[in-house]
């Protein structure tokens, strides 16, 4: 299991612990997967988030 995907579950499991759920549960949940899977794809090296965040500017 990578971290990409350990950050994943981190940020689910860390919704579920937050929210009882409805669509402001699920909208978090989506958002701090998103970001949990980013933080560990950067830290693997899969993900180059400096590239994500600076976009086309340079």
């Amino acid at each position: 299991m990578t971290t990409s995907t350990l950050g994943l579950i981190a940020g689910l499991l860390l919704t579920i612990a937050i929210t009882t759920g409805g669509l402001t549960g699920l909208l978090l949940a989506v958002v701090l997967g998103t970001v949990g899977y980013l933080v560990g794809g950067h830290v693997d090296g899969e993900v180059d988030v400096r590239s994500l965040v600076r976009g086309r500017r340079e």
